[in-house]
């Protein structure tokens, strides 16, 4: 087990690796999303070619990563690309955190409307106007820091979301006083007992409705944060979704296993994906043609990325672009528009903006 000095030299050398370079991404910023009181940054990507109303996944980094670096690790915006959905990166600024963590232990930004809370629900809003995204199909993943937040967002906002990813992450609310009990549970000590991890996600909001299916992803080998945070977070969501302790059905393949939990409509609620021998980071498998190689995004044969898509069905809801089109076809697709400009996003900002101040999530104009 890694000491709390050799977890913290080890980020403290991550720090010098180059995490993404926003120059040659082809993600856009994101302007202007309300109040921002969470003092994130945000950065997005649509294909010029999109349905009436597309899917939105929003997608979180984790520590010591950027919105690019892990957009590129991962291969979102390609996925989003050919399959014709949005995607938001909310991505975290040195200010908030030395090490670029999303603050999922600090009790200030993992309230509903409060602080890193808040800006993401704040961007979203704003992808939803901008893009006429479907609200139905919004999705939330994220990687370690980002896993964690991803599980706060479920948990505050599952109004909003249809189903989230977690990669190595932790449970909602399960450190309450700070940076060293954070640290602790990243190991896996004192987590919260089930009864406890239950109250607190049904404590996040007053949502009556469904609730948002969860998909969990975790190496068996992970020494950072240890796999008792995966079993965690399933007997979290097993409450609401009132499910029993052991999975309705059990898959073993090659290089992961997969267990499912069904509700009574025989609907896929909770799954748990195990990677054997996988460490700290995000499964892909550079094969695909999504993601590439680098720091805690791990080329181990399966892409989480496409399966996790898969699951949300928006993988499968559009057909491939370019390639497949022409191989199908013997034809070019047709001639794409351009990207939006700037002068276009200025001009719906006063739509964004009303949008915004109708769902509560901006201060009215000052008279």
């Amino acid at each position: 087990m890694r000491s709390l000095s050799d977890t913290l030299e080890r980020l403290a050398r991550m720090r010098t690796v180059k995490a993404g370079d926003h120059t040659t991404s082809i993600l856009r910023k994101l302007d202007h999303f309300g109040d921002n009181s969470g003092a994130l940054a945000a950065w997005q990507y649509a294909p010029a070619q999109l349905p009436s109303s597309p899917a939105l996944v929003v997608v979180l980094h984790g520590c010591t990563q950027t919105a690019a670096g892990y957009d590129a690790g991962s291969g979102w915006s390609a996925l989003a690309e050919d399959y014709g959905f949005v995607v938001l990166f909310p991505e975290q600024v040195r200010q908030n955190n030395a090490n670029l963590c999303f603050n999922w232990f600090d009790i200030a930004d993992t309230r509903r409307d409060q602080g890193e809370a808040m800006s993401i629900r704040q961007m979203i809003a704003v992808m939803v106007a901008k893009y006429n995204v479907d609200e139905q199909r919004i999705y939330i993943t994220g990687l370690s820091a980002g896993g964690a937040m991803a599980n706060t967002m479920l948990a505050c906002y599952p109004d909003v979301f249809a189903g989230g990813a977690i990669i190595a992450g932790l449970p909602y609310a399960a450190a309450a006083s700070g940076v060293p009990e954070a640290f602790d549970r990243l190991r896996g000590h004192g987590l919260p007992n089930t009864s406890a991890l239950q109250a607190s996600l049904r404590a996040a909001s007053r949502h009556e409705g469904a609730w948002p299916i969860v998909s969990v992803w975790h190496g068996t080998s992970d020494n950072t944060v240890v796999f008792r945070n995966a079993a965690a977070i399933v007997a979290q969501w097993r409450g609401v979704h009132a499910l029993r302790d052991q999975p309705t059905s059990c898959e073993t393949f090659e290089r992961y296993s997969r267990s499912i939990w069904r509700d009574d409509r025989g609907m896929d609620a909770i799954e748990l994906y195990r990677i054997p021998g996988m460490g700290h980071g995000t499964p892909i498998d550079t094969s695909t043609g999504y993601g590439r190689r680098a720091p805690f995004m791990l080329d181990v044969g399966v892409s989480s990325t496409v399966q996790i898509a898969r699951t949300w069905g928006i993988a499968a809801s559009f057909e491939r672009r370019e390639n497949e089109t022409v191989a199908a076809f013997g034809e070019k697709p047709p001639k794409r528009a351009a990207p939006p400009t700037d002068d276009d996003d200025n001009k719906i900002q006063s739509v964004i903006e009303n949008a915004l101040r109708s769902a509560g999530l901006m201060k009215p104009r000052s008279r």
